[in-house]
């Protein structure tokens, strides 16, 4: 009755149940720790591959910023030599800095020459490289996983392989457009530079005449001018008798609106000086000149343009032979008498003499008739011909300085009608060899280094740890003994740009390389600072170019008289926008994990498919891990040669016009030069060992 109660307890709890729960629990919590310790141990693997594959294809981004490095200094010197072949032209066209564009166009030769040498051997090492570089990076990757081991049954062996294995030969290209651009400036320059000193001559004597006109108009002011005249003798106020401060402001049309002001001023307010009747017969002929002056003066116009210039300031009659060309002469306003027939002429109606008139006639007809002249007034041609003889002839009279600016006026036409075709000359000259510049540029893209290295696609690595792990504490009544046997697995690795803002293949490539610091100075410096200039501004495109253009510009003379300095520095402005530079990627390549059969799928090539085919007769068949070994092949033996270890110069850029040289290298890893090579034949052989003699595994991730 006790035992059937004993089974019958409705609590199900016996001795024996408890028991084996207590067994099982056991059992579980061992197995769970020995699952934890096979993944451990088998994950560790796997994190060597990964960080293999990671060391591997960190050689090809090394190689890669080596190359960058390399093509930012080849395209930035031929841009620098372009340049400067325009910024010498620009110079060209300004004969005070005409000595300064013609060592600019010999330094724009120099750059183009020594770019070619930087860019030969640049070529050439990069190629050595290239070819190194399968067993470069499978030396890192070997290094780096025997670094990780420390005993027999940790140790690893890795097997590092670019994708593709192999590359094309690094080739740079030619710059027809610049044998186009030198030729053009050797043939025209000189031409270029007698049109500029021709339009500089112009121009200076057209700045002289303008500066003469402005002196007498009023610069000389308060001396005597026609603006201190024009205010002290015609009380004209400042609304019709401007003062300007500089030539730069005044033109040729100031003086002759200020003498049309003028005139009518003075004929309304002449006056005798006394009543005598000489005094008012002269102030009678001199309202006649003022009249006449008036009368003229509407027909005088100035025309100005940034390129033409006409000006027509009518003469005023300064004696009796200049007063017979003009209307003074015939026009028949003077009264005449007859007496006893004789005709005699009067300066005006009031003279005392004149009485009944009996006509009027001119100063011509009094001439041609033979009068006598008129004992009261004393008129005769000489007498309206002196009117403005006095001012005319002494700096105190306003026709004085008004004659002065109208052969002023006379001589800055001329000049400027030289100047213009001579501009005009330069211009076309200038313009022809600007568009050799853009073109030399646009065509800059042609000679470029662009690389394609092994490992462009990525770098499978495959790592095995041959040793044997023993079960440990854990081996015991519930947990499975023995040990665990090699372990293999297989990593990808990929290149991707850096994402720092801040990164830059092209960095501190001339840190420290300042002009004043070397001795350079004049010419040598401007380019060198151009130079720097383009390359710490490098990937801004347009916008670097024009930071050290606007620098060298900054630092040459280019002020003339003919205007065509600044007119070819925005030409030349102008020329550079029209080439478009893009900006360039100066951000250095990066490696990161990738899947490595993504990575071996992008690539194709013979490695990726073999790969590709052992990795889905794996997920196939999972006792067919055997092959690896296959991949191993492609090391080519005459990779170990081609690096000796430490630091290999890839190019070396000689300045012509400094003297020294700014080199280009790339350090080495340092398991190169310490036998890594017995490293990967190691790996070679244990992946072979390991992967032919293995009955089963894990499938691939």
């Amino acid at each position: 009755m006790a035992i059937e109660r004993l089974w019958r307890d409705e609590r199900g709890f016996t001795s024996a149940g408890m028991a084996v729960a207590l067994l099982v629990s056991l059992s579980l919590l061992f197995s769970a720790a020995q699952v934890y310790r096979i993944n451990t141990v088998a994950a560790e693997v796997q994190e060597v591959a990964d960080a293999a594959a990671m060391a591997a294809e960190n050689q090809v981004a090394e190689f890669m910023v080596a190359a960058r490095v390399c093509d930012a200094v080849v395209f930035s010197l031929t841009v620098t030599g372009d340049v400067a072949y325009g910024l010498g032209v620009v110079a060209l066209c300004v004969p005070p800095a005409a000595e300064v564009g013609a060592q600019l166009v010999s330094a724009g030769q120099k750059i183009l020459k020594a770019r070619d040498a930087c860019a030969d051997k640049a070529a050439e090492a990069l190629n050595a490289l290239q070819r190194a570089l399968p067993f470069a990076a499978a030396a890192r990757g070997a290094a780096v996983a025997a670094a990780n081991g420390d005993n027999r049954s940790s140790a690893y062996l890795a097997l590092a392989l670019l994708l593709p294995g192999t590359a094309e030969e690094v080739v740079v290209g030619e710059g027809e457009a610049e044998e186009a651009l030198e030729q053009a400036v050797d043939e025209r320059r000189d031409i270029l530079e007698e049109a500029a000193q021709e339009a500089e001559r112009a121009a200076r004597a057209a700045d002289e005449a303008k500066a003469r006109g402005f002196a007498r108009d009023c610069g000389d002011n308060p001396s005597y001018c026609l603006y201190e005249r024009a205010s002290r003798l015609g009380a004209l106020g400042s609304d019709e008798n401007p003062l300007y401060v500089s030539a730069d402001s005044w033109s040729f049309a100031a003086p002759l609106e200020r003498a049309r002001a003028y005139y009518p001023a003075r004929l309304l307010s002449e006056r005798p000086a006394s009543d005598s009747v000489e005094d008012k017969a002269k102030s009678a002929l001199r309202k006649r000149f003022y009249a006449f002056a008036v009368r003229e003066l509407r027909k005088g116009y100035v025309r100005e343009t940034e390129n033409t210039f006409e000006a027509y300031f009518p003469s005023l009659p300064r004696n009796a032979d200049e007063m017979r060309g003009t209307d003074l002469y015939t026009e028949p306003v003077y009264p005449v008498t007859v007496e006893e027939g004789v005709s005699v002429m009067h300066a005006w109606d009031g003279c005392t003499e004149a009485g009944l008139v009996d006509s009027y006639g001119s100063v011509k007809t009094m001439e041609e008739g033979n009068f006598p002249v008129c004992p009261a007034c004393q008129f005769s041609a000489s007498a309206l011909g002196s009117v403005a003889s006095a001012s005319t002839s002494i700096d105190n009279g306003f026709e004085y300085h008004y004659a002065a600016i109208a052969e002023a006026a006379a001589d800055y036409q001329k000049a400027r009608a030289e100047a213009a075709p001579a501009a005009q000359a330069v211009k076309e000259e200038a313009t022809g060899l600007l568009d050799k510049v853009a073109a030399a540029l646009k065509d800059a893209g042609s000679f470029r280094i662009e690389v394609s290295p092994p490992g462009a696609d990525g770098c499978l690595a495959v790592v095995v740890s041959p040793g044997v792990a023993d079960a440990g504490p854990l081996a015991c009544a519930f947990a499975a003994g023995g040990s665990l046997g090699p372990r293999v697995a297989v990593s990808g690795a990929t290149l991707i740009e850096d994402g720092d803002d801040e990164a830059s293949v092209v960095g501190d490539l001339l840190d420290g390389l300042v002009a004043d610091e070397v001795g350079l100075a004049g010419v040598g410096s401007m380019v060198l600072n151009c130079w720097g200039s383009l390359l710490d501004s490098y990937e801004q495109g347009w916008d670097g170019l024009m930071t050290g253009v606007e620098e060298v510009l900054g630092g040459l003379p280019l002020v003339g008289s003919s205007g065509l300095g600044s007119w070819a520095a925005d030409a030349l402005r102008e020329s550079l926008g029209a080439v478009g530079l893009e900006p360039a990627s100066t951000a250095p390549l990066k490696p990161v994990l990738a899947s490595s059969v993504g990575v071996a799928r992008a690539s194709g090539g013979d490695y990726a498919e073999r790969f590709v085919a052992l990795h889905d007769q794996v997920m196939a068949d999972p006792s067919a891990s055997g092959g690896f070994s296959l991949l191993g092949g492609a090391l080519g033996r005459e990779a170990y040669d081609a690096l000796a270890g430490g630091e290999v110069t890839i190019a070396e850029i000689e300045l012509p016009f400094a003297g020294f040289s700014v080199p280009v290298t790339i350090a080495l890893p340092p398991a190169v030069a310490a036998g890594a090579a017995g490293l990967v034949e190691q790996a070679m052989a244990a992946i072979d060992a390991v992967t032919g003699s293995s009955g089963g595994g894990r499938l691939w991730e």
